[in-house]
Parts: C-alpha cells; sequence; structure tokens
C-alpha cells in the first residue's frame, strides 16, 4: 500500500489542523533487567520449561502498521493504529 509522506491532520497541542509527516513506529528495545523479564526468565529456568505455550508458528499473514504522524509546527507527535497489510511505502 502506497502513502502519502506528508498530510493534513489535527494537532491536539496547536489546536488546528496542520501539515503533519508520516512515519512508521518501531519498538525500541526490550530491557533485559526489567522486572517482568527477570520474572519470566526465572520462570523459565530448570526443569518445567516454558511458562506459556511457545508460538511454533504464527497464522496471520500480515501485522498492523502503527502509524506516527509529527506536526510540522510544533514536532508534537501522534500515533494511530493503521490497517492490517503487509507492505507499506511512504
Amino acid at each position: 500500500m502506497k502513502m502519502q509522506k506528508e498530510m493534513r491532520k489535527f494537532c491536539p497541542r496547536c489546536k488546528t489542523h496542520t501539515v503533519q509527516s508520516v512515519g512508521l513506529y518501531k519498538k525500541g528495545k526490550d530491557r533485559v533487567v526489567a522486572e517482568g523479564a527477570r520474572r519470566h526468565a526465572e520462570d523459565k529456568k530448570g526443569y518445567g520449561g516454558q511458562k506459556f505455550p511457545e508460538l511454533k508458528r504464527t497464522a496471520k499473514t500480515t501485522k498492523k502498521m502503527t502509524l506516527r504522524y509529527t506536526c510540522k509546527t510544533c514536532q508534537y507527535k501522534t500515533m494511530k493504529q493503521g490497517q492490517r497489510i503487509r507492505k507499506l511505502e511512504i
């Protein structure tokens, strides 16, 4: 799916429609020493194995792309859950 690089959209900070650049949201790196990660690693250790069933194969062939809009005037960023598509061209 092709999408435009810029679009006019409502900015909550400016409280008006402004030109905003469109980009894809990318998840950051997980923290290894986070409490949940440490707890999960402890549960996986030793006999008994995995706490939850490990996903062997995925059923879905697409992912929902999260779009990230950046206001050109105030640099305020908003995100919107996109459609389920295989590939996105900006």
